[in-house]
């Protein structure tokens, strides 16, 4: 069965596959009036006019923005519990130490993950992922980390898979193994290292490996360790300088991680140098909006060239949202980009940080990820504050919302 979207504003984000830098950013291909035909999962033709067999189903864009789908490349969407009494008490005036003592924090959500079975822990995430997908999310990144250990950790990932394969879009699993800590750090880290690592390895063996690199979370020395031993095998990402700048960007760079993540505090130089590697910078404006009204100099970063993604950051302690949409326009007030760029930003570069090429721009060939905007003007995903700019999504040649 073929679909045909005709009269449609089209931003194709045609190009090559490689990450969009600087100018390329604000390139969204644009077709004013344009069709877009789909035969079965894939795109078919792109054009102004294109020809269509006679029994394609067809919608009437009516002038609206036709784009790719949203992908979320940075989330901690499979959790268990809530954080909601920290929360009630961070505006009762209560300090993190207090709310840590008084069992919350991050061990209240590892507490939670514990206590759930694997199929709780998945269908908790597949709810989340129904969300995300009617708000135009059709690809997702999910990470583990709030297991703790070899076999929490496992059950999580465990989750992740099971979640994905009933669910129409991409859900991409990370191995979170450096999050939180129990005990000394030293041998905690240790034992993931050379305990929970070969235990995700054999069963994951193309899965990647996360950490991250905070006061209250893992050391540089601690990160630099797992990643050292991680990369033979795996990929390698890093959370850094969401509150404090420990200096994990060079190693970053230097040991080739895919991408940073936070950048909230992070010094210039060390944004000039990511921007001026291969290693991707991810914002996570919903984070500063939800915790401390701290934001990344994004605007800056793609002007020293840098690739830039933006992710929702999706959890149940720092940002408690699955909207793409909200990211976006959050990023272009807060973090200095353009409409254009945030889109770009939100699509086609956090597709080619995941490694899926196929996806993040509306070209023949590529999965037919797609999302029919209720706005004519795609600034306006910038613009507008709440509700759902996305009125129809097809996800995998599938009209799915």
């Amino acid at each position: 069965m073929s679909l045909l979207i005709r009269n449609a504003r089209v931003l194709t984000l045609a190009g090559p596959s490689i990450a969009r830098r600087g100018r390329e950013l604000r390139e969204l291909g644009v077709i004013p009036n344009g069709e877009v035909l789909v035969a079965g999962d894939r795109i078919a033709a792109v054009a102004e006019k294109v020809e269509a067999p006679a029994d394609a189903e067809v919608i009437d864009a009516a002038g609206r923005v036709l784009m790719p789908g949203f992908v979320d490349c940075h989330t901690h969407a499979c959790w268990a519990g809530d954080r909601l009494d920290d929360w009630e008490r961070k505006h009762g005036g209560a300090s993190h130490f207090e709310i840590v003592k008084a069992g919350g924090g991050i061990h209240a959500t590892v507490r939670a993950v514990r206590d759930a079975t694997q199929k709780q822990l998945a269908a908790a995430l597949r709810e989340r992922l129904g969300l995300m997908l009617r708000d135009g999310t059709t690809t997702v990144e999910a990470k583990s980390g709030y297991g703790l250990n070899t076999e929490n950790e496992m059950k999580m990932l465990r989750a992740i898979r099971r979640a994905a394969s009933d669910w129409p879009g991409t859900v991409v699993p990370t191995a979170l193994l450096g999050h939180g800590i129990e005990g000394d750090l030293e041998s905690f880290a240790r034992n993931v290292t050379k305990e929970t690592l070969a235990e995700v390895s054999r069963e994951f063996p193309d899965i990647t490996v996360d950490a991250c690199c905070e006061k209250e979370a893992w050391s540089v020395e601690a990160c630099v360790r797992l990643f050292e031993k991680a990369r033979k095998h795996h990929p390698i990402r890093v959370h850094a300088d969401q509150f404090s700048s420990l200096g994990m960007i060079p190693e970053a760079v230097r040991l080739h991680a895919t991408s940073v993540a936070g950048l909230e505090a992070s010094k210039k130089a060390d944004l000039i140098a990511l921007a001026g590697s291969p290693t991707f910078g991810v914002i996570l404006p919903c984070t500063g909006f939800h915790t401390n009204q701290r934001y990344a100099k994004a605007g800056f970063f793609v002007d020293q060239g840098g690739a830039l993604a933006i992710a929702t950051n999706c959890n149940p302690g720092s940002s408690p949202t699955h909207s793409m949409p909200l990211a976006i326009a959050l990023a272009v007030r807060f973090c200095g980009l353009e409409p254009a760029e945030a889109i770009v930003a939100a699509t086609f570069n956090p597709a080619v940080l995941l490694g899926l090429t196929d996806r993040g721009s509306i070209e023949p060939g590529k999965r037919a990820d797609l999302i029919l905007l209720r706005h004519k003007d795609e600034r306006l995903l910038a613009y507008e504050l709440g509700g759902n700019p996305v009125d129809t999504v097809i996800c995998g040649g599938a009209r799915v919302a």
